[in-house]
């Protein structure tokens, strides 16, 4: 199964019995029959339950009895996940080998509280981590801002955490940059110039900034401007810097990282646009994972001591200190705004 995404809409592209010959065949066809429609009974309550259950923007696989707009654990059991080996995987925002390091501790807590192996999976693509936890290969993973709708509605991801200040902020902008001397000094000085953004699943990377120049500034893409996708959000931070590209969309917070760093300066780049406040990336789990095993994961988000952890090293950079809970129907009510402004759906296939 692959995966297509754009503007406009994202796509995920997963003998009976012969002829009885006993003389007594017609008791015995009875006999069938009526274990057959025995047998067929709890199958039709449960496509009458699949049937009446609510969907939402949620693909035909899953079901959404309580409204939070996320699914439910299966009712059959055997549909339930319980691996030898927990895969977690971290949006692919920067180099993976940097953040294999920064995640290790956590992951070492992780494996404590759940008694399970746990491994790192460096995904390149936000394609990718959506089609491993849709067909099962990603049990724990951070999804990104502008992702997580789909992960939630294609891959039937459960989102419950995010990270946050010690005292429950949260959150980063979306910012278009330059490099001083490009000649861009307002928003209108765009036209006719290349802007680079990261990917079509990412809110600040793409689905943001395209709602807001075409309500905004009566900016659209590819008929005022040019545009590339980079791939991540550091890719269009640097491709600035380097003036490969005249412009970016980015994430402020990994930025501001990447100047923490000393990869880049302050100095490098000029923001020529600053949005309001986002949620930053959810942390979550699959929606049929073993649920004693799912609890056990939420318990490790909640009990991560961050003092003096590289988790803490890294993400202090951006003032992120803590996991805090989260409800996926509040929190990215204005994500799901923006992906309706750019005539967004959450079709699977």
């Amino acid at each position: 199964m692959g995966v297509e995404t754009g503007v406009g809409g994202k796509y995920f592209t997963d003998p009976f019995f012969g002829n009885p010959m006993h003389r007594n065949c017609g008791k015995q066809a009875v006999v069938v029959l009526l274990v057959v429609f025995v047998l067929t009974i709890p199958l039709m309550r449960t496509e009458a339950a699949v049937g009446d259950c609510r969907k939402g923007d949620l693909d035909s696989r899953f079901c959404d009895q309580n409204g939070d707009l996320v699914a439910d654990l299966p009712e059959d059991e055997r549909a339930w996940l319980d691996p030898a080996t927990l895969i977690f995987a971290y949006t692919p925002v920067e180099d993976p080998a940097v953040y294999r390091e920064v995640w290790s501790e956590f992951l070492d807590h992780l494996k404590q509280v759940t008694g399970k192996p746990v491994v790192f999976f460096p995904v390149q693509s936000n394609a990718a981590q959506l089609e491993a936890m849709r067909s099962g290969r990603l049990h724990v993973a951070g999804f990104n801002t502008g992702s997580t709708p789909l992960a939630v509605n294609c891959a039937g991801f459960v989102p419950f955490t995010m990270m946050a200040a010690r005292d429950g902020t949260f959150g980063y902008q979306m910012e278009i940059i330059s490099w001083p001397g490009s000649g861009i000094e307002v928003i209108g000085d765009l036209k006719g110039r290349t802007l680079a953004f990261s990917s079509p699943t990412s809110n600040s990377g793409f689905k943001a900034p395209s709602a807001i120049l075409r309500s905004k500034f009566n900016l659209v893409a590819d008929r005022d401007f040019s545009t590339v996708f980079s791939g991540k959000h550091d890719n269009t931070v640097l491709g600035v810097v380097h003036r490969d590209y005249d412009a970016g969309a980015i994430a402020n917070s990994v930025k501001i990282r990447m100047i923490s760093r000393q990869v880049i300066r302050e100095a490098d780049v000029k923001v020529l646009y600053r949005s309001e406040t986002f949620p930053t990336t959810a942390y979550g789990h699959a929606h049929n994972l073993q649920p004693r095993l799912a609890e056990r994961v939420r318990s490790a988000f909640a009990s991560f001591n961050w003092q003096g952890s590289r988790l803490l090293a890294e993400f202090q950079k951006s003032g992120d200190e803590s996991f805090i809970p989260i409800s996926y129907r509040e929190r990215w009510g204005v994500i799901r705004e923006i992906d309706a402004a750019n005539d967004v759906s959450y079709a699977c296939r």
